[in-house]
């Protein structure tokens, strides 16, 4: 057997997994400011650039499924940003839609991705390789 393949040091995975921790950890003061966590925040960006989608699509977006989704965004109603009702069309699909407050969100959040920028050292070309790879093997593992 090859030991080398089971050398942290030689997985793919750890770094990525450990990269995605401590960014979203950059991330915590600043949202904490907003009363968002992070998984949150992303539903946040979805629906202000959305302002309507189904759960469904919305899981497809952030790559959540809807036993992870369905408890966050019945928070995120109860604190007033967003509403969720049964479609009409399909009553087994659930539609959210932003709310005033949610959309006022957005100017609080709108310098967070600048400071995220401050506290990654990447020039702005090494930041588009590293997000098309990034897509590039999201598109192979999903």
């Amino acid at each position: 057997m090859n030991e080398e393949v089971l050398k942290l040091k030689n997985q793919l995975c750890f770094p990525l997994y450990a990269c995605s921790k401590e960014v979203i950890r950059k991330y915590k003061p600043f949202l904490d400011k907003i009363g968002l966590t992070y998984t949150q925040y992303i539903c946040m960006m979805v629906l202000w650039e959305q302002k309507t989608i189904s759960v469904k699509n919305l899981g497809e977006h952030l790559f959540l499924d809807s036993g992870t989704l369905t408890p966050l965004l019945k928070k995120m109603e109860a604190q007033g940003l967003l509403i969720r009702k049964r479609s009409a069309e399909d009553e087994r699909s659930v539609i959210i839609s932003i709310t005033k407050q949610g959309e006022q969100l957005k100017e609080q959040a709108a310098n967070i991705p600048e400071k995220i920028g401050q506290c990654i050292d990447l020039s702005p070309e090494e930041a588009k390789s590293l997000y098309v790879l990034l897509y590039k093997v999201l598109g192979q593992i999903s």
